[in-house]
């Protein structure tokens, strides 16, 4: 069998390599045209961001203005007023939040055999309620337990005796501290 070319030119299969290139053509121009899609949707995008970053400055800027204008106006003194009266308004939320049962439920809880409560006195002074108790005793040892049980239960802070006396063989002892109610140790206790 004979393998000779006998043509003067080689045979080149031109078709694939057109077609290759064309494909390769097509890809790029596709990609081309995606890109230019992306750049007008991302430049119309920023375009719109700053011109609403631009109108949120000039709206922060009127709205410092107008904070300013206002403060102002407004006199120290009225001022002074309105928070003394949220004060007061706070303090008389507090006292009605107080819970008598839940005190009582803690003194009773950390009452000694020996020790007997004569009077309670709850005091809200400055959003922090102290409590005086009038309690009586047989001996002293009676009441530095029950001040130190008072202590344990996390409730009550800074018990100290405030005065003691002897009447018919019976200590009476005035004791204070300050009182954290259930309610508020709750928050308190959550961080």
């Amino acid at each position: 069998m004979l393998r000779t070319n006998f043509a003067n030119r080689p045979f080149y299969n031109e078709r694939a390599a057109q077609l290759v290139l064309g494909v390769m053509a097509l890809v790029v121009l596709a990609l081309t045209l995606a890109n230019a899609v992306e750049y007008i949707q991302l430049s119309g995008s920023e375009f719109r961001l700053g011109s609403s970053a631009a109108e949120s400055e000039r709206e922060a800027g009127r709205l410092r203005a107008e904070a300013t204008a206002i403060r102002t106006r407004i006199d120290p003194q009225d001022l002074e007023t309105v928070m003394v009266a949220a004060r007061e308004a706070n303090d008389i939320i507090d006292q009605r939040a107080f819970s008598w049962t839940a005190l009582f439920g803690q003194l009773e809880s950390t009452l000694p055999a020996d020790v007997r409560v004569k009077a309670v006195q709850p005091r809200l002074d400055k959003g922090t309620f102290s409590v005086t108790v009038v309690a009586q005793a047989r001996t002293i040892q009676d009441l530095a337990d029950f001040m130190d049980k008072l202590e344990a239960t996390g409730v009550f802070r800074d018990v100290r005796l405030v005065e003691q006396s002897v009447q018919n063989d019976l200590l009476k002892a005035v004791i204070d501290g300050v009182y954290l109610s259930p309610a508020r140790l709750a928050p308190e206790a959550a961080p």
